[in-house]
């Protein structure tokens, strides 16, 4: 019966998957179309939560069985449509097609005309008559720009059309590839299709981890089964699904006493998209000069062609995306702002953020160091609060490989800022998310945690110094 209900509570998960991206076309009508999505997604999170209660009285095998299974038809139906809240794998797509014809993706803008030759229709409709006689732009994700140099109505599905790329070289390498297989007609499921092998084969690993580890291979549903996983890495095909998987094959690497690959396969996340760094602190306890040395030559080696093409044109809009975001200013810090407004609050998240990774460092055991990496990694995004839900794509693995389930109220509350773009609401669920991680925390130390966080707090310096057992590691989280 358990079987039964768990798979049919996964096919629904799969049919409310691919009903989100078919009938809820967030491009098409945002006005109309907002509301509903959230409904559908908050109901895509519930089912989650109720596969994951079906699935904790399932005997082993069947439970793995299941997570397998249950991957491929989430994933699948995640496959259904185009991308619904993002635009990002248009860029992903341009500069891809633009580096197979022999040009650096910072050389150029997409809207440059010097690249008109290289535009496909998907990306680069044909503008229309409207009706008052004017040529402009229609279809969903399609948008107006004007094109430098001529004036003329440009349209197109890439967003910031007008600036060059930000995606540091692994990331380009990997848009080149898809491109390279498939070439520039078809449209997003090159994408989707690789996101898709990228969380199967990252289900496939965790299980395995779990199970060296002598822990219960069901955690891996909670990456499996996520609809974080389906819509992010999946439909919207966001890159960072790449650095999570690599992030997590680094920390594998480093717990297992192979220091020098995985600082390599760290350097490769870094070099996807900068995120992921903040997934190196935990790996730093034992053999630190091998891994920030693997790390640092494999990312200096694949940003050479790039150097050598473009100059110093490989820092891309990066630096305007970050002020465009408000993350020099410190606006963006919606918790820290209420406190700090302003310059003042770039400034605290910056303390806060080095003291967390101080702290993970001190506390990190260096052969099971995946509770330390969830917390860096949970905080890390607590304190910055993107908008942009894809970024806790790097903390799904770290919740999956401690069974540490509350730590999904992160991306749920990131979720939710994108879908209901206010930030009074924001401020309340990242709370709400807080409180839950910080009471799930407190029971999971067990009787005596407030008691010892207060003897934390009177002496910071004292204190078991090394996580040798379950109370150290949930002293750690409480004192983070």
């Amino acid at each position: 019966m358990r079987i039964v209900m768990t798979g049919l509570l996964l096919v629904a998960s799969a049919v409310g998957t691919a009903l989100s991206i078919t009938v809820l076309p967030y491009y098409d009508d945002k006005t109309g179309g907002v509301l509903p999505l959230v409904w559908v997604t908050a109901g895509l999170w519930i089912l989650f939560a109720l596969s994951l209660i079906t699935l904790r009285g399932l005997r082993t095998r069947a439970a793995i069985v299941l997570v397998l299974l249950g991957s491929i038809a989430i994933g699948g139906a995640a496959m259904a449509g185009p991308p619904n809240t993002s635009t990002d794998s248009a860029r992903y797509a341009w500069d891809g097609i633009v580096q197979n014809a022999g040009i650096s993706p910072y050389d150029y803008v997409p809207a440059d005309p010097a690249l008109a030759k290289l535009r496909p229709e998907w990306l680069f409709p044909a503008a229309v008559l409207t009706s008052d006689g004017m040529p402009g732009c229609t279809g969903a994700r399609i948008m107006t720009v004007k094109e430098p140099g001529t004036g003329d109505v440009l349209c197109t599905a890439i967003n910031r059309s007008k600036v060059t790329t930000i995606y540091p070289p692994a990331g380009e390498m990997f848009f080149a590839a898809v491109r390279f297989l498939t070439g520039p007609g078809p449209q997003y499921w090159p994408m989707q299709l690789a996101g898709l092998l990228i969380s199967l084969g990252t289900t496939a690993l965790l299980l395995r981890a779990l199970i060296a580890r002598g822990r219960d291979p069901r955690w891996a549903a909670l990456w499996g089964w996520c609809p974080l996983i389906a819509t992010e890495g999946v439909t919207n095909s966001h890159i960072d699904i790449v650095g999570a998987m690599l992030v997590f094959v680094a920390t594998l690497l480093v717990s297992t006493r192979r220091p020098v690959l995985g600082g390599i396969a760290l350097g490769i996340a870094i070099s996807i998209k900068l995120i992921p760094v903040i997934g190196s602190f935990a790996l730093l306890r034992r053999n630190p000069v091998r891994v920030i040395l693997g790390a640092v030559g494999v990312f200096a080696v694949l940003y050479l062609p790039y150097i050598l093409a473009s100059g110093v044109g490989v820092l891309g809009y990066l630096p305007g995306y970050l002020g465009e975001e408000g993350y020099t200013s410190g606006t963006r810090f919606i918790m820290i702002s209420l406190v700090a407004p302003g310059v003042a609050a770039l400034v605290v998240a910056v303390i806060l953020i080095l003291s967390t990774a101080a702290l993970t460092w001190w506390k990190s055991n260096p052969d099971d160091p995946w509770l330390a990496q969830l917390v860096m990694i949970g905080v890390t995004l607590l304190i910055v609060t993107p908008r942009y839900p894809w970024y806790a794509l790097i903390l799904v693995p770290m919740i999956a490989m401690t069974g540490r389930w509350e730590w999904l109220a992160v991306p749920l509350a990131l979720t939710e800022r994108l879908l209901l773009p206010s930030v009074d609401l924001a401020r309340l669920t990242v709370t709400l998310g807080i409180v839950l991680i910080v009471a799930v925390t407190l029971y999971r130390a067990g009787p005596g945690a407030l008691s010892r966080l207060g003897g934390v707090i009177r002496h910071p310096l004292g204190g078991a110094k090394t996580p040798e057992n379950r109370g150290s590691l949930d002293q750690y989280v409480t004192e983070t």
